[in-house]
């Protein structure tokens, strides 16, 4: 008996750059972004249960898996969908199951948000770095110090050595990639290749895994570390401890610890990088006649200031060499102190009196108080010019 012929027309496969929304001249990065956008739209996480938007995402991923490889591209634009049709292989270039398919395109794409793509192998199961946030004061900042940090992290198992087998047997080679954590896949004229299924790109598995750690390779502890600082540091300033962060699953290498340091302001004195400064209050008649104060330095000492006659809030003293010290230098930065004259409250009466026969006594002499007879002067004249 003859069979008969299906009448049914076959289905047309839309235009790889109408799908993307792009031009045919379009560049790479173009039709990259036009892909992160349009996946993100259709990826079923954000789409439960809506057939038409899997249906898009598939063609969506279809048509950037082909449009991003130049060679593809080339063969795309030269034949069409029959470039694809080859081989019998019953899919189109990059008609890729709903799953490690996906998985590869996902990681390529937003890897760099999510800590890098798959690489395969021990590298891409490296132990992640860890972050310290410390507080220290101005002075351990100047003189530097040794502390311990408590560090919450993922340590080596001690029953299977890290290697995530029991006892700590050594795993076996991956029967699926033999080793090299990469298989391959014929699609159409071109070989692609992805991540192991089966060992997720490790090259090896394990056949009785370690009870304690779940055949991980690694346990959680509070890890006890010692951390010098150095004299000098300033605000943010960073301090890595290698090897000192996350252990890596089954013996990959552990990460790095990174130690992030901020200065807690201090009661009397301002940094500014190797210089302090500070405000010291002079009183009013110091400042009138002239003196000697004493101000705190950093360093714990004490340091005596001249203070010169009809000395004015705002004048600045420098001391060399009072100031931070510099990070892997001997050498100091700078102490500024300025001035701020104090005004004196809760006179007696006969202080009070004294400051009268002061002002009295000085009431046509401007040489005591020249700013602010300077300052009314040019009051005056502004009255007198908008009367005029």
């Amino acid at each position: 008996m003859p069979v008969a012929e299906s009448s049914a027309p076959a289905m047309t496969k839309r235009d790889f750059y109408e799908v993307l929304g792009v031009s045919k001249g379009a560049s790479n990065d173009e039709i990259k972004k036009s892909y992160r956008t349009l996946a993100m739209r259709y990826h079923p996480d954000r789409n439960p249960n809506d057939a038409e938007a899997e249906a898009n995402f598939r063609e969506v991923n279809t048509a950037y898996e082909v449009l991003k490889d130049e060679q593809k591209r080339a063969a795309y634009d030269r034949f069409g969908h029959a470039a694809f049709e080859q081989a019998g292989a019953g899919r189109g270039a990059g008609d890729f199951g709903f799953g490690a398919g996906f998985a590869d395109i996902f990681d390529e794409m937003f890897g760099e948000f999510m800590g890098g793509g798959r690489r395969g192998g021990s590298t891409a199961m490296r132990g992640a770095d860890l972050r310290y946030n410390m507080e220290i004061s101005l002075e351990e900042a100047f003189a530097g110090k040794k502390t311990t940090v408590h560090v919450p992290t993922s340590v080596s198992c001690e029953s299977c050595r890290g290697s995530g087998s029991k006892g700590g047997a050594a795993p076996d080679g991956c029967p699926t990639c033999h080793g090299s954590g990469r298989v391959r896949a014929q699609q159409g004229f071109f070989t692609i290749e992805r991540t192991c299924p089966t060992c997720h790109g490790q090259g090896k598995v394990i056949r009785d895994p370690c009870p304690d750690c779940a055949g991980s390779g690694r346990q959680r502890r509070e890890k006890t570390l010692e951390v010098t600082i150095p004299a000098g540091v300033e605000e943010g300033t960073r301090i890595r401890l290698a090897g000192e962060g996350e252990a890596g699953l089954r013996g990959a290498p552990s990460g790095d610890l990174y130690i992030f340091l901020t200065i807690a302001p201090h009661r009397i004195f301002l940094r500014d990088g190797a210089n302090i400064a500070c405000k010291v209050p002079i009183p009013m008649t110091t400042a009138a006649l002239g003196g000697t104060i004493e101000v705190p330095t950093i360093d714990g000492g004490r340091a005596a200031v001249t203070i010169p006659q009809g000395t004015q809030t705002g004048n600045q003293f420098r001391l060399r060499s009072k100031g931070m010290s510099v990070l892997r230098s001997a050498s100091r930065g700078d102490m500024f102190v300025h001035a701020v004259v104090e005004t004196p409250v809760n006179l007696t009466k006969r202080q009070e009196e004294l400051l009268r026969e002061f002002e009295e006594a000085g009431d046509k002499d401007t040489a005591h108080s020249p700013e602010s007879s300077s300052f009314f002067k040019k009051v005056k004249e502004f009255w007198e010019d908008i009367a005029g």
